[in-house]
């Protein structure tokens, strides 16, 4: 067998148990959904099995799923593997037992979906490389002009009702930002009007609904969401809206795809997919997840977030800069931290390629070439032999200094290492870069414009809810940033 990790432990068959088939994966997804949650439900197998590494289902399990049996690797030592594209195939896992059809993505297997190895893959992903390097340049005026325009849209809303739902802002903004940052062309402007980030909206709770709950009754939500794909044409005027204009818009990344050996249909359907899937999908979470931290961190973070951030914008003549982001350690922090804590995606998966010695922190255990292997990122990420007493809790500096950034390699939000590159022949996220500078952006804003906020925090399908109900403006910063 090949060794993941160097060790002279002896390796030992993986614990846990499917249950009865069928039965079995019924009572565990009924467990993850309802009885107990997702954090509880893995860290309840971990307990009973005395062991990170487990043989556990999960969902959406009966029907949808081919095989619900995974091997799980719950600590952030085993987790790794995940990455290794040499000894793990990731041809269609990216949503993990299930495979949402093809028919949502114009009959095409998008890159998500493809292994390395695969001949498109390596095309698809160079075309969204250079897609970021020729855009690299709109993404900060960019950024500015649309989120200024949703804290404008907060304060409406504080002064008119006391409150303000800033998921519901922020799915438009964030939709019209990224399109235009990528196209240079605003959705809201075009034929697809101001109602693109809701066709967005549905098309991608189409392929997520499997791993979703939406707070209904179970015997609701079982034979809605968890037992039977949703067809398709539900969606398809709108997934045709999106394409008519990102067959439009795109046109420029497109005349670079055939230069790769895409075709214009196929290279649409990819350049769609990664900035309505990967992007906007991501930035639905990531905008109300900092939010949400950072408000529950309290003032006296607000403040030092603010005295950082204007410090550095002065210091660059008043202007919102990639190198004076660079200077902002703090704000940084805090990025990378939401990140740890909740991760876009929280799932990772992948085929073993032959038979694997896999090391947890305690213990070596022997995996047979084939079986699926499954990680809950939150429970690596959270691992207390790494990230100590704190490791659920959001420590706004805990990546600051030194010793900080030596945690950054246990940040794996992007499918790799904070530390590691994306690259044609791995599955790192391509935008992973363009993520941290646009959450470290959506600091900046927030805290150029106010002093501190207040916020009431709940829960939303995909991450956190926020309503904003208080804002206090800036009372001091660099000439021009007001």
């Amino acid at each position: 067998m090949a060794s993941v990790l160097s060790g002279s432990m002896a390796a030992r068959p993986v614990p846990g148990s499917y249950g009865l088939p069928v039965l079995g994966a019924l009572r565990d997804r009924l467990d993850y959904f309802y009885f107990q949650g997702q954090d509880k439900y893995f860290e309840s197998r971990v307990e009973r099995h005395g062991s990170t590494v487990v043989r556990i289902n999960v969902p959406p399990g009966p029907l949808m799923a081919k095989d619900p049996r995974v091997v799980a690797l719950l600590d952030a030592k085993s987790f790794p593997v995940l990455f290794d594209v040499d000894k793990v195939e990731k041809r269609d896992v990216f949503t993990g037992t299930y495979v949402p059809s093809a028919s949502l993505t114009g009959g095409y297997r998008v890159c998500a979906y493809l292994d390395p190895s695969e001949p498109n893959h390596a095309a698809v992903k160079q075309l969204l490389f250079s897609l970021l390097l020729s855009r690299k340049d709109a993404v900060v005026p960019t950024f500015r002009s649309n989120f200024s325009s949703l804290f404008a849209a907060v304060e409406t809303q504080l002064a008119n009702a006391g409150k303000s739902d800033f998921n519901k802002l922020n799915d438009a903004t964030s939709f019209d930002f990224i399109c235009e940052a990528y196209f240079g062309v605003r959705p809201s402007a075009t034929e697809l009007g101001a109602g693109g980030a809701g066709r967005a909206a549905k098309w991608l709770f189409l392929q997520l609904a499997p791993l979703l709950t939406l707070g209904l009754p179970m015997f609701i939500e079982e034979p809605l969401l968890h037992t039977f794909h949703l067809p398709s044409i539900l969606v398809s005027s709108d997934y045709k809206a999106l394409y008519k204009y990102f067959s439009t818009a795109a046109s420029e990344a497109l005349d670079m795809a055939e230069t790769l050996g895409l075709s214009r249909e196929e290279a649409c359907h990819n350049l769609l997919f990664a900035t309505v899937f990967n992007s906007y999908g991501g930035f639905k979470k990531l905008f109300p997840g900092i939010l949400a931290d950072v408000s529950k961190a309290g003032e006296k973070l607000h403040r030092r977030l603010a005295a950082e951030i204007r410090a550095a914008v002065a210091e660059a003549g008043g202007e919102v800069t990639v190198a004076a982001l660079e200077k902002m350690e703090l704000t940084s922090s805090v990025v990378w931290e939401a990140l740890r804590l909740d991760p876009p995606v929280k799932f990772q998966y992948g085929r073993a390629k032959d038979d694997l010695e896999i090391e947890s922190h305690d213990a070596v255990f022997a995996v047979s070439k084939g079986e699926m292997l499954f990680g809950y990122q939150p429970c690596a990420t959270k691992d207390a032999r790494v990230f100590g007493a704190t490791a659920g809790e959001f420590v706004g500096d805990r990546f600051v200094g030194d010793e900080g950034r030596k945690l950054l390699q246990y940040v794996y939000w992007s499918n790799g290492r904070e530390t590691e590159t994306p690259s044609v022949g791995n599955k790192q996220c391509p935008g992973k870069n363009l993520v941290v500078l646009v959450g470290r952006l959506f600091l900046v804003e927030l805290f150029l414009r106010y002093d501190t906020f207040t916020a009431e925090v709940g829960k939303d399908p995909l991450g956190a809810k926020v309503t904003l109900t208080g804002v206090t403006k800036a009372t001091s910063g660099p000439a021009g940033t007001q």
